[in-house]
């Protein structure tokens, strides 16, 4: 169980995350960074080794890989990652679906990297843009029709439904007030036809029904179970002057086995020798998956739509070049400017053997 009070034991700095004196800080925890924890101060950098064996990194361009709906307009999202409680995809759909979805596998909550355009739900539409979350709850009949024909959808698929984290400390408006959330208005469509396919997926398993009539023809609703979306730039970083705070304060979503979390532009720690850069780690609980949206972290470009994989028990973060260099240009930047989207999960994750040498 975890206790108030810590063991000290050899060279240590005082505080953690602060004045390290040339030491690198190394965390092991359990349950991702809630749960019992050591920090390891050692003088190598602990992300400089060489992996062989399925349980290793990996990383993707996005623009590097084309799902079939890419190309296909009855095509599908390309499937990168999974296991039982969830599955991660990559969509470029070019052009509006000739069908409708009704997935029961699982929640879907897609994040918008590029493209603009609308899903046509039972519930109404939700119009997207970049940077937006949508969320398509399980069992929600929808249909995606983008504007653009360059586009590129994360979808992340959880078995269980996804909840916004609980108030807590901060109160019900952090870290997003609930009242920018976009909730779409029933609208009743009657385009297309004269037959309307709604393709019902659970995971690899898809079949179809057919309808005589547009499915979207819900005059009204009520309730607490729909759709919805918010952007990015109406959620708020959480963070302390004094201490890199620990990834969980960036949580978006949850749901079983799965965080959902932002790391958004925000102010830069401020106090002398604080790190500012998220320190090595090594969860024993949780495979992590990153999504590279944009911006830049002291002024180099972070890479747009790079989607890397790291499994549970081996070491991450970034290299020790990028951490001298921040304490270098501590005076230079006082923001961090990263817009990286960040998923762990609890069961450990297997890489779709389709993506073979793809980088």
């Amino acid at each position: 169980m975890e206790s108030f009070v810590q063991l000290r034991k050899g060279t240590t700095p005082r505080h953690v995350h602060r004045d390290l004196d040339g030491l690198k800080d190394d965390e092991l925890g359990r349950m991702g960074f809630v749960g019992r924890q050591a920090q390891l101060y050692r003088r190598n950098d602990p992300t400089k080794f060489r992996a062989e064996g399925a349980l290793r990194p990996s990383h993707f361009k996005a623009d590097k890989l084309t799902p079939t709906d890419h190309t296909d307009p009855r095509g599908t999202p390309l499937p990168l990652y999974s296991n039982d409680d969830v599955r991660f995809l990559l969509s470029r759909r070019a052009e509006p679906m000739p069908f409708f979805v009704r997935n029961v596998g699982g929640d879907e909550l897609v994040f918008v990297h590029r493209g603009t355009g609308e899903f046509e739900t039972e519930f109404g539409r939700v119009p997207y843009e970049p940077g937006d979350w949508v969320l398509l709850p399980k069992g929600v009949t929808y249909r995606q029709v983008p504007s653009d024909a360059e586009n590129t959808f994360f979808i992340i698929e959880a078995a269980d439904e996804f909840r916004t984290p609980p108030a807590g400390i901060l109160g019900r408006h952090f870290p997003f007030d609930p009242s920018v959330v976009f909730i779409p208005e029933p609208e009743v469509l009657t385009d297309g036809g004269p037959e309307w396919e709604i393709r019902v997926i659970n995971r690899d398993l898809q079949g179809s029904i057919f309808y005589g009539h547009n499915p979207c023809d819900v005059e009204g609703w009520k309730g607490d179970y729909f759709p919805f979306k918010v952007n990015i730039r109406d959620y708020n970083a959480i963070l302390s002057e004094g201490v890199h705070l620990p990834p969980t304060v960036s949580t978006l979503m949850t749901a079983s086995g799965v965080v959902v979390l932002n790391f958004l532009p925000r102010p830069a720690e401020s106090r002398p020798g604080v790190e500012r850069l998220p320190w090595y780690h090594r969860n024993a609980d949780y495979d992590e998956v990153a999504f590279f949206h944009g911006g830049t972290l002291l002024g180099f470009p972070m890479v747009p739509g790079l989607i890397t994989h790291a499994p549970q028990g081996l070491h991450h973060g970034p290299p020790e070049e990028l951490r001298e260099l921040s304490r270098a240009q501590f005076g230079e930047f006082d923001r961090l400017e990263w817009v990286t989207i960040s998923v762990d999960v609890r069961r450990p994750l297997t890489v779709n053997p389709e993506l073979g040498g793809v980088k």
